[in-house]
């Protein structure tokens, strides 16, 4: 049966919602007993000095300490370059306890070392460095949910181990598939979350002869409800989506079927992978715009990452493709965003879809704010940050990993890009 999205108005669901999030408050106590030994032992094999980690200062927070400078307001964070640096990794994988083994690629047995001295530099100004202590006490009291698909949940397991430097979290609620999961700092009363959704809106897998058949019907004008219920009490929203898309899809819209993607049948128009993107992010992102936060007060920022590039090389993912460089690319004619390739355009359709919702912000809606995290162009020049045939996968020997991001790697800078943004809306 089809699912689709319904907000109650009446506050007893907003409440129901809040107690869903803030099952961790009641729970941490009592975890953070039970586990004291456990702990205190853990501290004490991770936090092993270490030869990558940065120094912090834990001076008293200071309002101008969340705000960029003035260079960086006008300065376009995501256009640059990668430049050596030796410190550039502030955690390791043995430093970091909550790295799910796929994407523990040193433990699975990657030996080049490399491919973490390289830190993002932008053309026109500096990118601060990611700072735990600042981020925390940013989102003092507020929940963050990384809603999208794997590489979704890949970006906030990043945020996970860079966060653990300033506070070890505690694990307080995992779904029975673990696509919901969710993660509290008690000392920062902080919530953080992952809503795992295919295509940001309705999904659904056609089943033919008892058997899954990769082939889908998105619903274009239906959220999916994975993630809208739980909007009442998201402050942050960080959305992204996109490897999901390259699948056979039948587009639906007010109950019938307007076109599809890579069906090739000669009844129903191919409206084309960009098409389908698009019109997701739209249904979403018109639906947070539009949405009422009747739970609390306080702002809803929407941060829309975009599109996270592949790196298969002489083939495919299911066709021997790989991944195994040990460097980044510096070629501008490999690199340089405007040259046609598909990257290029998800990633456009991406920002024009924020440009467009901020030009129809609903009136009265000064506690809504949409931002863009463009990581295209610096990730097109990581083909070494994937874990390749170093994820562990004992259920698919011989494929290769270029999708995701090994942890520690590249994918670091996505968070010192979020608390660049976080710092200017605090600002």
């Amino acid at each position: 049966m089809k699912k689709t999205s319904s907000i109650p108005s009446d506050k007893r669901q907003c409440l129901k919602m809040e107690k869903w999030l803030n099952f961790g408050r009641l729970l941490a106590p009592y975890l953070l007993c039970s586990v004291g030994a456990t702990l205190i032992f853990s501290l004490f094999l991770f936090q092993t000095p270490n030869p990558f980690k940065a120094t912090f200062k834990h001076d008293d927070f200071d309002q101008k300490n969340v705000r960029l400078q003035k260079d960086d307001e006008t300065c376009n964070l995501f256009k640059g370059k990668w430049i050596r640096d030796l410190n550039a990794s502030l955690y390791m994988n043995w430093s970091c306890p909550t790295i799910p083994d796929s994407k523990n690629c040193f433990k699975n047995g990657r030996e080049d070392r490399d491919f973490l001295n390289w830190r993002w530099k932008p053309d026109q100004c500096e990118l601060p460095r990611f700072d735990p202590k600042t981020f925390l006490k940013i989102v003092r009291g507020k929940k963050m949910a990384f809603i999208g698909d794997s590489v979704a949940r890949n970006h906030m397991e990043s945020l996970l181990c860079l966060l653990s430097k300033e506070e070890t979290p505690v694990d307080v609620y995992q779904d029975s598939e673990d696509r919901l999961r969710t993660w509290y700092f008690p000392l920062h009363d902080f919530t953080l979350t992952v809503l795992w959704s295919r295509f940001l809106v309705t999904g659904e897998e056609r089943v033919i002869n008892g058997s899954n058949s990769g082939i889908f019907d998105l619903h274009l004008d239906e959220v999916d409800e994975n993630w809208a219920q739980k909007l009442p009490t998201i402050d942050y929203a960080i959305i992204s989506d996109g490897h999901w898309f390259f699948r056979k899809t039948y587009l639906h819209k007010n109950g019938g079927i307007i076109g599809c993607v890579y069906c090739r049948e000669p009844s129903v128009t191919d409206l084309g992978l960009g098409f389908a993107l698009r019109m997701s992010f739209r249904a979403a992102l018109d639906f947070i715009n539009q949405y009422k936060k009747e739970c609390k007060e306080g702002k809803i920022m929407t941060v829309l990452r975009t599109f996270s590039p592949a790196h298969f090389e002489d083939g495919a993912w299911n066709t021997g493709g790989s991944c195994n460089r040990t460097g980044p690319r510096h070629e501008p004619a490999e690199i340089e965003l405007g040259g046609g390739g598909f990257e290029t355009e998800l990633r456009d359709i991406q920002i024009g879809e924020v440009e467009r919702v901020k030009k129809q912000l609903v009136k009265n809606s000064s506690g809504k704010s949409f931002e863009v995290l463009d990581v295209t162009r610096a990730m097109l020049m990581r083909p070494d940050g994937h874990p390749g045939s170093h994820w562990g996968n004992k259920w698919m020997k011989g494929y290769n990993d270029c999708v995701h991001w090994c942890l520690p790697g590249p994918i670091d800078i996505w968070n010192d890009f979020l608390m660049s943004l976080l710092k200017k809306e605090a600002g």
